[in-house]
């Protein structure tokens, strides 16, 4: 595997082995059975009236977990030996990973404790403590939630399981794009959301190494543009301050082991505003009947704002479906 987020602190891209197509493939081994595959979803009128090809939505809300991050979680604990597991994992979230990781955790019948932001929304926490995971609260940023984990694991013993500057995390989070290209193997454009930078680190890897034409573009939240101030800078950037609607991708800095994957693979990174994001969510409920969170429509956002045009088969990564039901009539009531 490649480097861990400790070795790559103060790495630069090129000196950062990338994980591989052959890491990828075998986190979906491990996979296989335990997580779902999701499919491929037309969103044939979205197509028609943007006068684009054929569009496709990948909804990871129908993952275990309802969010991508299970795949990730899953081959990080799956990676670790029987007596290491055994002493039980921590990991800082602001909600999907802490769900992904207390599901894969059950799986092996270990203790998972995790550390959340005080802000937390209410599904997302629930979510925690319906899978048996405990949950801590810490503060409010990605920092807060990483020192209060990091000192947590250093007290316990337990292993610190990274929500995205890990190789077996992109590795396991790139098995949706492999499943992209296998079903899709002439996709012309895949569009991917960019939080601290795991998935889109994963799934451009997989598609640019299996399908080396089509374009990857990564979709972060104009009030968390971590991605877009990195690239500028040449290397990650810490942002003083994130927030917006797309509370799963408000990373104040984008993580360094997939900043060099985005830095290989990924062609453009585009922001959406808060504005954006109910009318993709309302899309996706009324005619493909997809409940999608504000960091899950975020894609097709960016598609039906025109910020990404559409070329070839495209297809829009869903991140997850983690909102509750007043959570989501308090976004479309404003859409």
């Amino acid at each position: 595997m490649a480097a861990s987020a400790t070795a790559a602190e103060s790495a630069t891209p090129d000196s950062i082995a990338l994980v591989s197509l052959d890491e990828i493939r075998a986190a979906a081994r491990l996979l296989h059975g335990v997580a779902v595959r999701t499919p491929l979803l037309s969103a044939d009128d979205l197509a028609q009236h943007l006068g684009a090809g054929e569009i496709f939505v990948k909804p990871e809300m129908l993952q275990r977990g309802g969010a991508f991050k299970f795949r990730g979680a899953y081959v990080f604990l799956a990676g670790l030996s029987a007596a290491t597991r055994e002493r039980g994992v921590i990991a800082p979230s602001s909600g999907n990973h802490a769900q992904a990781v207390a599901f894969a955790a059950r799986i092996f019948g270990i203790h998972a404790t995790l550390v959340m932001p005080t802000t937390v929304t209410a599904v997302k926490r629930a979510g925690v403590e319906r899978l048996g995971g405990k949950v801590e609260l810490a503060g409010t940023t990605t920092s807060d939630r990483m020192e209060r984990a990091e000192q947590l694991a250093r007290e316990s013993g337990s292993v610190l399981v990274p929500p995205y500057d890990d190789a077996r995390i992109i590795a396991g989070q790139g098995t949706a794009g492999l499943e992209i290209v296998e079903d899709l193997p002439d996709v012309g454009t895949v569009v991917v959301p960019v939080g601290g930078g795991g998935l889109s680190a994963g799934v451009a890897t997989a598609v640019k190494l299996l399908a080396p034409n089509a374009r990857v573009i990564g979709v972060e939240p104009v009030g968390a543009a971590k991605l877009s101030r990195a690239r500028e800078s040449g290397k990650p950037v810490r942002l003083e301050h994130t927030g917006g609607l797309a509370d799963g991708l408000l990373a104040t800095q984008i993580g360094t082991i997939p900043f060099a994957h985005h830095s290989a693979y990924i062609d453009e990174v585009v922001t959406v505003d808060d504005a954006e994001l109910a009318p993709a969510m309302r899309y996706l409920l009324d005619r493909l009947k997809i409940v999608a969170e504000p960091s899950g429509a975020i894609t097709l956002a960016a598609l039906q704002s025109g910020r990404v045009e559409p070329r070839g088969k495209t297809v829009a990564v869903l991140s997850g479906g983690n909102i509750e039901y007043d959570g989501l009539r308090s976004v479309l009531g404003n859409g």
